[in-house]
């Protein structure tokens, strides 16, 4: 049977100390609750006592299923029994059923930052783990500064882990607090612990701070570590912890190890990022590895006409492994390859060897040329191909469209900006036109075009644009430039979709953009087109 990993996560407290993050109760109570369902075996709720979110989280706490809640704390202060510490019968008050307790490893962080001596140091830590022992709790030890105490004083850094592992500890946490460790030294320190302690369970707290904590927990793994702390996409303080969404696969299909996370649940690995970049309001990283929308994706026309024949080419794993798909994209660097793919996976049949998709390549390649991005814009490119192959209906033909901005000043002199404009369009044999304000051209263009054709098609009342981005595309005259537009939509279940439109004047590149949207949208529904 395959080595158990044992996985502890510490979103909700070293997360929460991440510069712009501030997690509420319930964001604590779905993460816990996503993080349980998922298969970790430890969920680190927070510090008790230590602000009011955090107390209220554990007060709530939920009955989790399979994980293990645990509370963070350090040891008991100096000249303080354990029983008789406030911070620490805070923490043993969260009536958590495990327990994690920080303390110095580092000889020279005890004498600048607590100021005690190494000796009473190691009796702090002794005895507060002993007394979260006799409460009946589960006592994690996280070794503070363990890798720069170890380098700096090999002795006693080994003393604070004899001290924690001779109390009862279950685990003895080595923490690269500072996040300056290279793999190979961790590797070659981790495996001089185990020598010395080889009955001793290890852990491995590793940050971000040279990028290399994903490294540096793999590296501790290979040297005998079974317990990882870290978090969900990485977010911590300062440069970020050691990411979970990168070490679970990496652990489980690279190095084979066993996790409280089945094959099955591996599939959910990118629902649990994406909902930390929905609690937190930010947008997901798309290069992350295994779960980010580029983490498949592929461009070069070499590439993709290799992976038509093995998919191993230029795939590490299958995408289905971690619920991620396959992504061809389409740009100037596509070839025939590129192109047959993605019109594969948009449901467009097409045979190989048709001449129309030769034409397709050097359109696309044309209009990239000019500005227009197609990997980032892929209904765009699904319309430009239905187009060319006659398949594209034709829901309204544009007349013509006039929008305005007018600023007026009032006796204060402050601004009121009234943005207004007009559509005149044919639709289903009839000929329309509509007048609409909005608080901006583009809006007022498009709240017109909605008016004019939701008494028509009144499916368009479930989509709306969600997101909008212009881009400069010859900055040496930026004022007189060839602008790029991206227009994000959304549908009434959270469908989105990406269309662009390129022009000298960005609002007939918005209505470009625009059109593409709505045709598309309407053309998915499956709303039968005029005649």
């Amino acid at each position: 049977m395959a080595e158990r990993i044992y996985l502890y996560d510490s979103t909700l407290r070293d997360g929460s100390q991440a510069q712009g993050i501030d997690f509420t109760v319930a964001d604590k109570l779905a993460i816990a609750s996503a993080l349980d369902a998922f298969g970790i075996d430890y969920i680190e709720g927070g510090w008790p006592g230590a602000n009011p979110t955090d107390d209220a989280f554990f007060a709530r706490a939920p009955q989790t299923r399979f994980a293990k809640v645990s509370a963070f704390g350090m040891t008991r202060r100096a000249g303080r029994s354990a029983s008789n510490d406030p911070g620490l019968q805070d923490i043993l008050n969260a009536n958590t059923s495990a327990v994690c307790l920080v303390g110095k490893s580092w000889d020279w962080q005890v004498e600048t930052a607590l100021k005690v001596s190494t000796s009473e140091n190691l009796k702090m830590i002794s005895d507060s783990l002993s007394h979260v022992l006799d409460q009946g709790r589960e006592a994690h030890f996280d070794a503070e500064h363990f890798f720069d105490g170890f380098k700096a004083n090999r002795a006693y850094a080994l003393e604070a882990l004899k001290a924690a592992h001779e109390a009862g500890a279950s685990w003895l946490i080595l923490c690269d607090t500072n996040g300056g460790s290279m793999p190979s030294e961790v590797h070659r320190i981790v495996s001089d612990v185990k020598s010395m302690l080889p009955d001793a369970n290890l852990g491995i707290h590793c940050h971000n701070d040279t990028e290399q904590a994903v490294a540096n927990s793999l590296a501790a793994v290979e040297a005998g570590v079974r317990q990882i702390q870290g978090t969900i996409n990485g977010i911590g303080e300062r440069c970020g912890n050691a990411n979970l969404i990168a070490l679970i696969p990496t652990l489980m299909l690279k190095m084979g190890f066993e996790t409280g996370v089945s094959m099955e649940q591996l599939k959910e690995i990118g629902s649990l990022s994406r909902l930390i970049d929905d609690r937190l309001n930010r947008v997901p990283n798309r290069h992350a590895a295994y779960v980010g929308k580029s983490a498949f994706a592929h461009k070069g026309g070499l590439h993709v006409s290799a992976m038509a024949r093995d998919s191993r080419s230029y795939e590490h794993i299958d995408p289905a492994l971690v619920g991620n798909t396959r992504l061809i994209l389409v740009s100037d660097k596509a070839g025939r390859a590129n192109v047959l793919n993605r019109l594969e996976q948009m449901g467009i049949e097409v045979a190989a060897d048709d001449e129309r998709v030769t034409e397709l390549v050097k359109i696309v390649k044309d209009r990239e040329a000019l500005g227009y991005a197609y990997e980032d814009a892929s209904a765009s490119f699904e319309l430009l191909a239905r187009g060319l192959l006659g398949q594209l209906p034709r829901f309204y033909d544009l007349l013509s469209y006039r929008a305005l901005n007018e600023c007026r000043m009032d006796a204060k002199g402050h601004a009121d900006t009234l943005a207004e404009a007009t559509v005149k369009l044919s639709v289903a044999g009839s000929t329309v036109m509509t007048v609409a304000e909005g608080n901006g051209p583009v809006n007022a263009l498009d709240q017109a075009l909605r008016k004019a054709l939701t008494p028509h098609y009144p499916v368009l009342e479930a989509m709306h644009l969600s997101d909008y981005k212009v881009r400069i595309l010859t900055p040496s005259d930026a004022t007189a430039a060839l602008t790029r537009v991206v227009i994000e939509s959304r549908d009434s279940d959270g469908h989105a979709w990406h269309t662009l439109g390129v022009s000298a004047n960005v609002i007939d590149a918005s209505n470009d953009a625009l059109f593409d949207a709505l045709t598309w949208f309407l053309m998915k529904r499956g709303v039968a087109a005029q005649k």
